[in-house]
């Protein structure tokens, strides 16, 4: 049985331990209010130029571009995003076994399938398996994030297609839902697909170029915006993740402490109780 003083010392640990964990989840919930309010004001930008951009991508032929060709897939590459630090629950985990279990349904189909990484967790994981290739680890890009490295990001892939050295690039993060709630997605980058319109929903744009410029002009763009997107996206669902990681463990902390004081209280009893034995056995003897 632990000793009154064994049970103090590690009451006083699991109260220092809450104190961290609790300054955590608060630095957490502001950084929280910042990214998700970056991801709400980028969210229905990226979704309209998405829109546009595909619907536009639907009326040239894909040969106008080589950004809209369609290739056999056996050359692929995955984006995989997750954050630099842990504690913060099933974040990393969720998205680095999505990916993984891709990287095994499709091994087997593909001559040649590589993972580029955002966040230091996901190369850290990725590395030790024994099939996975790791082409690039764009480190420290979430440090602050900025657009410039989406398009940096997206320059690079797309160089890396148009020379045909990949026949597609999908990205996988966590999508944010809410606080408490992230949504492991994969997306796919390249090629770019058009979007399919029916006849009585089509819409007319005026071009001041032909499309095809104006289609060359903004489809890189579009492809830094939706990195750009996800990179907002995992970054706010970090700190939701995180967040509610800190309250988890702050709560559990404080039922663990209240367990502990009720140990702590009885062995003191028993302690007590065992001297006053001792002392009026002792009394006793000497009558």
């Amino acid at each position: 049985m632990a000793s009154l003083r064994d049970i103090k010392r590690r009451i006083a640990s699991v109260k220092s331990t809450q104190k961290i964990t609790k300054a955590m989840k608060m630095i957490s919930a502001v950084k929280l209010r910042k990214a998700q309010e970056a991801i709400l004001m980028a969210r229905p930008y990226a979704e309209k130029m998405e829109e546009v951009l595909l619907s536009l991508a639907g009326r040239v032929d894909e040969r106008t571009n080589p950004l809209l060709a369609q290739r056999p897939q056996k050359r692929v590459e995955y984006l995989v995003l997750t954050s630099d630090r842990g504690l913060a629950g099933g974040f990393n985990a969720n998205v680095v076994r999505r990916g993984l279990r891709l990287l095994e349904e499709q091994r087997g189909t593909l001559e040649r399938l590589e993972v580029s990484t955002m966040g230091r967790k996901g190369k850290d994981f990725i590395k030790r398996r024994p099939n996975a290739v790791i082409r690039k680890d764009y480190a420290g890009i979430f440090d602050p994030p900025r657009y410039s490295s989406a398009e940096m990001v997206a320059k690079e892939l797309t160089e890396y297609y148009v020379r045909a050295e990949l026949d597609a690039v999908y990205v996988i993060y966590n999508q944010f839902i809410s606080a408490i709630s992230q949504r492991v997605t994969v997306m796919q980058l390249l090629p770019i697909v058009p979007k399919a319109e029916p006849p009585t929903r089509s819409t007319d744009y005026l071009y001041e170029l032909d499309r095809e410029s104006v289609l060359a002009a903004l489809l890189p763009r579009h492809l830094a915006m939706q990195i750009w997107r996800a990179m907002l996206e995992s970054q706010a669902s970090e700190f939701g993740a995180r967040m509610t990681a800190m309250d988890s463990a702050t709560k559990n902390a404080g039922d663990l402490i209240s367990q502990l004081t009720l140990q702590y209280n009885r062995a003191r009893q028993a302690s007590i109780t065992k001297e006053l034995m001792e002392i009026v056995s002792g009394a006793e003897a000497l009558k």
